[in-house]
């Protein structure tokens, strides 16, 4: 039970992390605290026991009859009282939840959010529990059918999808906007980048990119811990092919 008086529920003041579990395996797990790690650090606040936090997963885990599931592991900044200041020694509080996860049937339609992406923030390259703009995109996109929304931010660059990075494939390069565009840094995200470069030898641009960027690609795909990496039929009214670097790449994944 939390506590009304929790600061991850009044402020958002937290970071949770989302893993893909198959057959039992927590996949990426060491990256996925890493990544928490850095959050704790951004945030102030101190990381959990990666022993304990491990324990909770494979608890919540254990509940799910499923060969893949979505688990969660959920930081708080603790009980905190009334208004912004924490207290002076915060006692954060850490949780964990499982729940089936089905792969994603076909290629994805995306569709461009009105909602933005502040770039300005700090909180735009972590995983924070303020995930409302996120929520709302994703709910602007459905509303029009689609599958996903693409986020541009502040200043009108293509940031990322409301719950995945993009990338977008051109005269055989492989194009992912920066982090310094307001994108989270995503465990799939970072091993894309070092399949491409790697194991297939295809350059890989981090960049800076009007939404014309996207009418212009070859082929567009997302990639997140859940789905991996998912190739998109269309943004809007622009059409893609299928790609065969994405296919490629899905295989180096595997």
């Amino acid at each position: 039970m939390i506590p009304h008086d929790d600061r991850g529920l009044l402020l958002g003041d937290g970071l949770f992390e989302t893993l893909l579990a198959k057959a039992g395996v927590l996949v990426d797990l060491e990256a996925h605290l890493d990544r928490l790690a850095v959050g704790c650090a951004a945030l102030g606040l101190p990381m959990p026991d990666r022993g304990e936090a491990e324990r909770l997963m494979r608890q919540a885990l254990g509940a799910v009859e499923a060969p893949r599931a979505a688990v969660r592991l959920t930081l708080t900044a603790g009980s905190g009282g009334r208004g912004l200041d924490r207290p002076g020694e915060p006692v954060p509080r850490l949780f964990a939840s499982a729940a089936p996860a089905a792969t994603p049937e076909g290629r994805a339609r995306l569709t461009l959010s009105a909602v933005r992406r502040n770039e300005g923030s700090p909180a735009s390259r972590l995983k924070t529990l303020a995930y409302l703009d996120n929520l709302l995109a994703r709910q602007e996109a459905r509303a029009r059918g689609a599958d996903e929304a693409v986020m541009l931010n502040n200043r009108g660059e293509v940031a990322c999808a409301a719950v995945a990075n993009l990338f977008w494939v051109r005269d055989g390069r492989l194009f992912t906007p920066a982090l310094a565009c307001g994108v989270l840094a995503g465990v799939m995200r970072a091993r894309v980048i070092a399949a491409a470069a790697a194991e297939l030898g295809v350059e890989v641009v981090e960049t800076a990119a009007e939404p014309g960027e996207l009418d212009a690609a070859e082929a567009v795909f997302l990639t997140n811990s859940l789905v991996g990496l998912r190739e998109v039929a269309a943004l809007d009214a622009v059409a893609y092919g299928p790609s065969r670097l994405a296919e490629r790449l899905a295989r180096a994944l595997d």
